[in-house]
């Protein structure tokens, strides 16, 4: 998910009521829920990074490394406040103990949300380099923004008024999200259903179906499909049901220029290592890898490959 959802969760937890737990809770909840996307960086090497994002940063040791690394700062921030005397006399004392499970709390929040859309998430790197895949959401959800926005605004509201119950508002937020991501997951499973018996009764044999939500109608599902030989795309709403193209386009991964080309472009290989739907589409001379879950025009060029037939002289047989 986008950065603003996953600061959004860390403060709703906070005013869930763990920020009564200890000193510096609710900056430690937000930097925990961003901390995994410090791979972000990695974004300077292009269609390359494809293969570094979502990895090793978001798998097992590095959810035990960095919420201790953060506990580490967040204590010596706090020595240092109070050795200069800046340390506000309102804010509750640091408790180790609590301030090291908020930390593990905020940084488990972050691959749990990024598991829900269909871009992939490697939760086992670097034991495994398979990637998960939730198809629930949309990567960045406004009813979700608005859901986890309002529900924070009212509890700090009814906290400043001295209301009690002030975590109520959170906790109703934090239910609503919950119901709104199974509610999704329903429709998903729904819309995957539909496709697969259509392309089953129309010959495909154990075709790969990727339902999609898309931005802002959560209740429509954008659909992605490929047999052994061809791939295509359908839609699908809830009650109305769906339309689907059986007949489909040619992958194209069978292409024998593949093979060799794809060896001397470092960019392919990345790519080719994150694609979950790639096709190969003849563009003049060259190759265009892309991926079916990115083929709409507002998306495409960020997430495709334009192969060449290399210089054998420069990567000989």
């Amino acid at each position: 998910m986008d950065n603003l959802t996953h600061s959004l969760v860390g403060a709703l937890l906070g005013q869930m009521g763990l920020k009564k737990k200890t000193g510096l809770a609710i900056p430690t909840l937000i930097l925990a829920a961003n901390l995994p996307d410090i791979d972000a960086g990695c974004a300077i090497y292009g269609i390359e990074s494809l293969s570094m994002r979502r990895g090793i940063t978001h798998g097992p040791i590095a959810l035990i490394l960095l919420p201790l690394l953060l506990w580490a700062l967040m204590l010596a921030f706090d020595r240092w406040q109070e050795r200069r005397g800046k340390r506000p006399p309102g804010r509750l004392p640091v408790h180790k103990g609590w301030l090291l499970a908020l930390a593990t709390i905020g940084c488990l929040s972050h691959p749990a949300l990024d598991w829900l859309n269909n871009y992939g998430i490697r939760l086992l790197e670097p034991f495994s380099h398979r990637w998960f895949y939730g198809d629930t959401l949309f990567i960045i959800d406004l009813w979700i923004w608005v859901a986890l926005a309002v529900s924070i605004w009212l509890s700090f509201r009814r906290e400043r008024s001295g209301m009690a119950n002030w975590q109520r508002p959170a906790w109703i937020g934090f239910t609503a999200v919950c119901a709104y991501v199974f509610v999704n997951g329903v429709i998903t499973g729904a819309a995957e259903r539909m496709a697969t018996g259509a392309l089953q009764a129309g010959g495909h044999r154990n075709p790969l179906v990727v339902a999609s939500p898309p931005p802002f109608a959560f209740w429509k599902r954008d659909i992605f499909w490929r047999s052994a030989e061809r791939y295509g795309t359908a839609h699908f709403v809830p009650g109305v049901g769906g339309d689907i193209d059986i007949r489909g386009a040619p992958i194209g991964m069978d292409d024998p220029r593949l093979a060799t080309w794809v060896k001397g472009d470092p960019a392919a290989r990345a790519f080719l290592f994150w694609a979950r739907m790639p096709v190969a589409q003849a563009d003049g001379d060259a190759i265009l890898l892309r991926d079916q879950r990115f083929m709409h025009p507002l998306a495409q060029d960020r997430f495709q490959v334009r192969l060449t037939a290399p210089d054998t002289a420069s990567h000989p047989e």
